[in-house]
């Protein structure tokens, strides 16, 4: 049994099916990929996950439990975290303290009663922040910036987590580290979730690829099966593979 399970959710904005009966299963100790043209439906899939956006059909599972109509601070209490497209850091804070409200968050609510400061520092260091921990978060790179927001969506330990686009504005040597920081992370056993336009990464650091289009799944599998399929190449370039090569 998947430990995130998306099963047929659809939505409708104005009018507009946004998604139309979309489904998506993450598997803990795996990284799902989920990508798509602009305008696919992803982030809007990402938000019915966590439960900003409520689906007109269909429902959300974490290790067997429908969730479909709990908040998204329950969800959060249910091991599910993500990070957001646009970056949103605490801006007045330095890097460690953008971190240390997440670490106290979480332990206000969880009523674990682990020291603030070792984890802090653990986050910073498993995400390659130690460096720059001290700096205003908002002085950092953007690449920088996007990692913080993994850090802190690592304070709440999640068992699933969501991650929009993370790698934006990165560097290749950042990325590289990126990339094995996730497979690190599946090897703790954490369902991950990439939602992300970096092809390179996507096909290096995932174990399988959800593809979606105009709010439907056109092709579910391991990478190298996905890049070849006829519907996403057609989907992402306009044309088939006969006529792409």
């Amino acid at each position: 049994m998947a430990l995130l399970d998306v099963r047929s959710v659809s939505v409708s904005f104005g009018g507009h099916l946004a998604l139309d009966e979309a489904s998506i299963q993450a598997e803990a100790g795996q990284v799902t990929g989920l990508i798509g043209p602009n305008g696919a439906g992803k982030t809007t899939l990402f938000n019915i996950t966590c439960g900003l956006q409520r689906p007109d059909r269909g429902e959300v599972r974490i290790d067997g439990t429908d969730v479909t109509r709990l908040s998204p601070s329950r969800r959060a209490r249910r091991s599910l975290a993500r990070t957001f497209q646009r970056l949103e850091l605490f801006s007045m804070l330095s890097v460690r303290d953008n971190v240390r409200v997440a670490v106290e968050t979480h332990r206000g609510w969880s009523g674990q009663r682990e020291p603030i400061g070792p984890r802090v520092d653990e986050l910073l260091e498993r995400t390659g922040l130690t460096e720059v921990a001290d700096v205003r978060a908002t002085s950092v790179p953007t690449g920088q910036g996007r990692m913080v927001e993994v850090a802190r969506a690592l304070a709440c330990r999640p068992r699933v987590l969501l991650l929009d686009e993370p790698a934006a504005g990165q560097d290749e040597e950042e990325t590289t580290r990126f990339a094995t920081l996730l497979r690190s992370l599946a090897d703790d056993g954490l369902a991950v979730v990439l939602v992300e336009h970096d092809m390179r990464l996507v096909l290096q650091v995932c174990d399988v690829l959800h593809v979606l289009d105009l709010g439907r799944v056109l092709a579910v599998g391991p990478p190298e099966q996905v890049r070849h399929d006829e519907a996403v190449l057609a989907a992402y370039l306009g044309t088939s593979r006969a006529a792409a090569s």
